[in-house]
């Protein structure tokens, strides 16, 4: 008899089925024994009773948790006062009549049996293998694939072409000592801190790309919102008229996602207890200096001559927002040019600000985008202004030496985005395999300095 899965049991009431998965839960009542199957679409209740099957009671008593087992009866509907309202599958259960052990578990070292996994965030990490079978924190993951696979569908369907760049780079695109170096066969090269250059140089020839990629950044910072390696989720369009195009066009990706995540993962956000973050019809969007101006406003704080938003500020501006529109979502543009890449756009009317845009969501930035320089000439002045080695980015250069009209894009952090809609308290968690200052899978502080 073929595997069916735990969610397909509906289908199956008053026949015989074979379910697989491993054991999340076993309960001895009594003659009866009592499993929590779980598969990859669910969870079902497994009833073993001597007096049906000896033999599959006999490889029961055996069973512990996180044993995989395959497992063969008849799919039975539950009374009503044992239907589990809060299962998909709780109104159903699987009496036994076969039992395979597939794989042994050992002991596990605490308890996954609750439906909250209550361990510290360095256990939960440092037992990744085993934590994420836990199907609270396999929730995580599932929300972040569907954020991920809308952000790809929805670009596609507004003629993005997916592309992959390169993580090994000649030169540092963002500026700055945060980078990871690399002894590249006896020459110097990085680990890329963004595909930014790579996808303006493939726009300049599809005119619409995007590319889901890893990212790193040296920064010697442990904070419960940065990593040293994150997905980046970036896009890049040709032939726009301002920098609102892009704004227009990356509110309508994450308008999507949100979308998706709410039509795909009601299951997920109601474990974690969340509402989706509210985008209004048109999202508001701030200078830097109107936001600054209105935090002043608000509390009295004045950061007004300052260059950019710190995290207090942008909690204060996301809170401010809400209160006078409803949006849990804000654009800020308007940001010192001086301050930004040297492939950031200056305001023709004030070039002292530039044409870049983040957006905020309820205090966290989610994206961060803007119209980029397309002309050549303006392009390698701003390369010298910036003290960049020209050589280093040759290729990306000689791209705009041959017509690459206006054009601009954005990216967005998928880790970011999953710690928020699910009300994380780190980012670290939204991480599969995080990494940070202190941890490659294992935490280096642990480890003997030789």
């Amino acid at each position: 008899m073929s595997r069916i899965l735990v969610s397909d049991v509906k289908d199956f009431v008053g026949k015989q089925a074979t379910v697989m998965g491993w054991v999340r839960i076993r309960r001895d009542h009594g003659k009866l024994i009592f499993l929590d199957i779980r598969d990859r679409s669910g969870i079902i209740q497994v009833v073993v009773n001597p007096q049906v099957s000896e033999s599959a009671y006999k490889v029961a008593q055996e069973l512990g948790v996180e044993y995989a087992v395959s497992i063969k009866g008849q799919v039975n509907q539950r009374p009503g006062k044992s239907v589990n309202k809060d299962l998909e599958s709780g109104g159903f259960e699987l009496e036994a009549t076969e039992i395979k052990i597939l794989a042994k578990a050992a002991t596990l070292p605490f308890d996954m049996g609750s439906d909250d996994l209550k361990l510290e965030l360095p256990t939960l990490l440092d037992h990744r293998g085993i934590t994420l079978r836990h199907p609270k924190i396999a929730a995580i993951f599932k929300v972040q694939a569907a954020i991920i696979d809308e952000f790809r569908n929805y670009l596609k369907t507004q003629g993005f072409v997916e592309f992959q760049a390169p993580a090994i780079a000649p030169a540092v695109a963002e500026g700055g000592a945060a980078v990871f170096e690399v002894n590249y066969f006896g020459h110097k090269a990085y680990l890329s801190q963004s595909p930014q250059l790579y996808k303006q140089i493939v726009m300049s020839a599809f005119e619409r790309v995007f590319s889901v990629n890893k990212i790193f950044r040296a920064e010697p910072s442990v904070t419960t919102r940065h990593l040293t390696e994150v997905v980046s989720l970036d896009a890049e369009m040709a032939f726009i008229d301002s920098w609102l195009d892009v704004k227009d066009m990356a509110e309508q990706v994450v308008r999507s996602i949100l979308k998706r995540v709410e039509d795909t993962c009601a299951k997920e956000l109601k474990m974690y207890k969340v509402e989706l973050p509210k985008m209004i019809d048109k999202t508001p969007y701030l200078s830097l200096k109107e936001a600054q101006e209105k935090i002043f406003k608000n509390s009295g704080r004045d950061v007004r001559e300052e260059k950019d938003l710190n995290p207090e500020d942008e909690r204060e501006i996301c809170e401010i927002i809400k209160k006078e529109t409803g949006s849990d979502f804000v654009f800020i543009y308007g940001y010192p040019t001086k301050h930004k890449p040297f492939y950031v756009y200056p305001n023709p009317e004030n070039p002292e600000v530039n044409e870049g845009m983040d957006l905020l969501c309820k205090g966290l930035e989610w994206l961060s985008g803007g119209r980029r320089v397309n002309d050549y000439d303006q392009l390698t002045k701003q390369v010298k202004d910036w003290k960049l080695d020209p050589n280093k980015i040759k290729l990306f250069l000689e791209a705009f030496q041959y017509g690459v009209p206006p054009e601009g894009g954005f990216a967005l952090g998928a880790e970011r985005m999953t710690m928020q809609i699910l009300e994380l308290s780190n980012v670290r968690e939204a991480s599969i395999f995080p990494r940070d200052m202190e941890r490659i899978d294992e935490r280096l502080s642990t480890q003997k300095k030789s």
